[in-house]
């Protein structure tokens, strides 16, 4: 019996076919071979032998993958690919149980298909604009108009990326498939690698005529007008989404959404945590101690608050319902005033006797301080429960 070598096998010639033979012309040639070499019509052993490579020829002939993998110069039946009657089938006791295990051990079970051409329409991008506004309209919202510059869909070639007129090709080079397979010969037997078609990226088509405007990309760059209406109660760091305001996709594909950043910008008398507003007064001594009305602007109103006597460096009033209102729900925060007690630094000599006497009736004389061992052993004393 004659031993198989390395070199593939000329399927093609062993039924007197050519290569581009449909599978009708292949089917009536294995027919007709057949009924001629068939072991009950031609005891002939050599007849034998031409029966199991018209059989062998006709199995790879007939299915679409064997028969790519011989167009490529390779052989699904050789040594360690595993064919069935080969020495590395069933009866070989090979490494492998057949062909398709060892493309399923390599690539998962999808090797040796196509995965097909990627696709030209694609979803598109989003994008992000950073929009900056003051306290007072992050505070009660406001219709922002804006710039983007973003891919929108070609108005010449409709997305198409064709000149008017023509239409995509199918490529030459993978025959429409968007890939290219070759047959490594390895240890284990031939092994098939698929890359992506180089002609058309992996397209599948090409575009022998591009449209000028978009040179085949179906979209083209422009800046856009928008009005984004913005919220009452946004704060810093929060985005808008604006759905299908982004990026047109390649192809004339989805676009992609636009998110709106929102970059508040810092307010020069107050400070925000949260929806809570938080501001400094700075008021005389002379009124923190005898009390007084201070007129508050707020973000939209003025409030008349009471400091009350004998206020302390460091109070803090609370003017409800006077801070930003809440992005979600009804309501507002509130409006914090810390009051910075001001001290006065430079004295006449009128103005310093009438603070001595008013000490004097209070008994914080500085003398008398002095008298009792100064101000920190009177702290002293008063942690020590001594009055």
């Amino acid at each position: 019996m004659r031993t198989r070598n390395a070199v593939a096998r000329d399927y093609y010639g062993i039924l007197g076919v050519g290569r581009e033979a449909s599978d009708d012309e292949i089917k009536r040639a294995y027919r007709k071979l057949a009924r001629q070499f068939h072991p009950d019509v031609n005891p002939d052993p050599e007849a034998q032998e031409k029966f199991k490579d018209i059989n062998a020829a006709y199995e790879v002939l007939s299915d679409d993958r064997k028969r790519q993998i011989v167009d490529l110069g390779g052989d699904p039946l050789a040594p360690g690919g595993g064919g069935a009657g080969g020495p590395g089938g069933p009866a070989g006791a090979g490494p492998f149980v057949g062909f398709q295990d060892i493309m399923d051990a390599f690539f998962g079970g999808a090797a040796g298909g196509a995965r097909g051409p990627r696709p030209r329409t694609r979803p598109g991008a989003d994008a992000i604009l950073r929009l900056e506004l003051d306290l007072h309209e992050t505070a009660f919202g406001v219709e922002a108009p804006i710039t983007v510059d973003t891919a929108v869909l070609c108005t010449t070639c409709s997305g198409a990326g064709t000149a008017a007129g023509t239409h995509l090709a199918t490529c030459e080079a993978c025959g429409g498939r968007g890939e290219v397979q070759s047959v490594q010969r390895t240890f284990l037997g031939q092994v098939v690698s698929a890359r992506p078609c180089t002609v058309c990226q992996g397209y599948g088509t090409t575009i022998p005529h591009p449209c000028p405007t978009c040179a085949g990309d179906g979209r083209v760059r422009t800046r856009r007008s928008l009005t984004v209406k913005i919220p009452a109660g946004v704060e810093d760091g929060m985005r808008i989404r604006l759905a299908q305001q982004g990026e047109v996709g390649p192809g004339g594909g989805t676009a992609g959404d636009l998110y709106v950043e929102i970059h508040e910008r810092p307010h020069d008398v107050y400070s925000r945590k949260g929806d809570d507003l938080h501001c400094r007064v700075t008021v005389p001594m002379t009124a923190a101690a005898l009390g007084t009305r201070l007129t508050i602007k707020t973000l939209d109103s003025e409030e008349t608050v009471d400091v009350k006597a004998g206020t302390q460096p460091g109070s803090t009033l609370r003017l409800r319902a006077r801070g930003v209102p809440h992005l979600r729900g009804t309501g507002r925060g509130d409006l914090y005033v810390h009051l910075d007690v001001r001290t006065p630094t430079k004295l006449d000599v009128d103005q310093e006797k009438m603070l001595r006497d008013f000490a004097k009736t209070r008994g914080e004389e500085v003398a008398e301080l002095s008298k009792q061992g100064g101000f920190f052993s009177r702290m002293r004393d008063a942690f020590n429960g001594h009055a």
